[in-house]
């Protein structure tokens, strides 16, 4: 039992130093920021334009198309870190593999250009 104790001390200890951190970041806000609401702070924002007195009303949805192509070049970059530290060992088969994976993606950011999904007009 004091082996297992031993072994994971490590991590309770992280846990703990964790929890510490992220509740004092989480509590220090209210404890220490200057507090001076304003009609402009306390109105709602939301999906790139002001709200309205209809929530059923017809709204431009290439705010949307923009978040989700950041979400994909962002999942792409995500992908291509780990397979850069392993270039070396995947081959010829990891090298096309991921040049596939970008045709498409590159396939897929054509077709919103040409759509006109990145002209804010």
């Amino acid at each position: 039992m004091a082996v297992l104790v031993h072994d994971y001390l490590p991590v309770v200890v992280f846990i703990g130093v964790a929890t510490v951190i992220g509740l004092a970041l989480l509590v220090s806000p209210f404890l220490l920021a200057y507090q001076n609401p304003d009609p402009e702070k306390l109105s709602a924002y939301e999906c790139g334009f002001n709200a309205f007195d209809d929530a059923r009303m017809k709204f431009d949805v290439r705010f949307y198309l923009v978040a989700i192509l950041f979400i994909i070049f962002d999942l792409e970059v995500a992908f291509l870190f780990p397979w850069a530290i392993v270039f070396g060992e995947l081959g010829s088969f990891g090298f096309w593999s991921m040049m596939v994976f970008l045709g498409v993606l590159t396939i897929g950011f054509i077709y919103e250009w040409k759509k006109g999904a990145l002209e804010w007009d």
